[in-house]
């Protein structure tokens, strides 16, 4: 049982100057990216993908709105997660200046048709348009696929050409491993995260809620975009998740908001960031915390919320 997804790092080069502002820098991405693919792609007197003629083969669509696209989901599933994150963290309160260089990475986890001529003929017209609340002009340098620390593997786009035919296969991380003995990990909440339980937002990532969610997400993923739901008995092991006891919790709330150019209104883009400590028997929770990292947990991933790191403690 494995978890595959893609990652994509898009380098840029400024040609004026850019301003992300502290916990935006993922939200500008996505809201900008979303426009630009849309005019890329949909007909002119298309108003809304959930009324369109053509949605099962539209890519703005599959990518974008993909429960318009491809019919009913899992039972109970309102919305289908998207099949991307961006991480783009990094460059939150930073300002880059002219002729400097700067990147964020994508993660795709639709290993079937990832479209990532999509992503990059968007992101390359989105540099040439400007992005940032000063619209900054830019241009995609660069587009290279990454192995899961980090490291070129391919590169799939130079600059001015792509070369699609060489990307390599997605990263595979093992499910089903024989867990080690941990009795003992932190978690840090790199970016805001905001978890639900029962029906409303969590005070506290206590880790009956952090595994929950992060096993649910990945079963739809998987679901959705992979092979098929998680083999797992999922009773079994989030009561076995409730027994691990919340020993240590340093987090901190940030409060932001984002202005859909669509609606007109502001939805909030806050949550907890910091570190917590867990014990117990951890050891067959450990490859599910590690996936946090690459496809977030909780609202708003496809923001880049919700990205986490693990280490385990002796």
């Amino acid at each position: 049982m494995t978890f595959e997804f893609y990652r994509f790092r898009f380098q840029f080069r400024s040609a004026g100057t850019l301003y992300f502002p502290p916990h935006k820098s993922g939200n500008i991405v996505r809201g900008a990216f979303g426009t630009i693919f849309r005019k890329l792609v949909c007909m002119s007197d298309c108003v809304d993908a959930k009324g369109c003629d053509v949605r099962a083969t539209c890519p703005y669509a599959c990518v974008f709105e993909p429960k318009a696209a491809r019919g009913e989901g899992p039972s109970g599933l309102a919305d289908w997660p998207r099949s991307f994150v961006f991480r783009a963290a990094h460059l939150d309160g930073h300002t880059i200046r002219d002729g400097e260089h700067f990147h964020f990475d994508v993660h795709i986890f639709d290993v079937h048709d990832p479209s990532l001529r999509y992503f990059v003929l968007a992101f390359a017209q989105l540099a040439r348009g400007g992005m940032g609340p000063g619209r900054g002009l830019a241009e995609l340098v660069a587009v290279d696929q990454l192995d899961l620390g980090g490291a070129t593997v391919e590169q799939v786009f130079d600059g001015e050409r792509f070369q699609m035919g060489e990307i390599a296969a997605p990263i595979r991380v093992d499910l089903s491993e024989a867990p080690s003995r941990v009795n003992r990990a932190r978690v840090r909440f790199v970016t805001p995260t905001e978890l639900k339980s029962e029906h409303k937002v969590a005070d506290r990532p206590e880790f009956g809620v952090l595994f929950g969610r992060l096993r649910d997400r990945v079963s739809t993923l998987r679901t959705l975009y992979g092979p098929g739901p998680l083999d797992i008995d999922f009773r079994a092991m989030g009561e076995r998740a409730a027994a691990v006891r919340m020993t240590e919790c340093e987090l901190k709330r940030t409060d932001a908001d984002r202005l859909s150019s669509r609606s007109g209104q502001r939805h909030p883009l806050g949550g907890f960031v910091g570190e917590v400590e867990y014990q117990g028997e951890l050891g067959e929770f450990v490859v599910y915390l590690r996936l946090g990292k690459w496809v977030g947990v909780g609202r708003q991933t496809v923001w880049g919320k919700g990205e986490m790191e693990v280490t385990e403690l002796a």
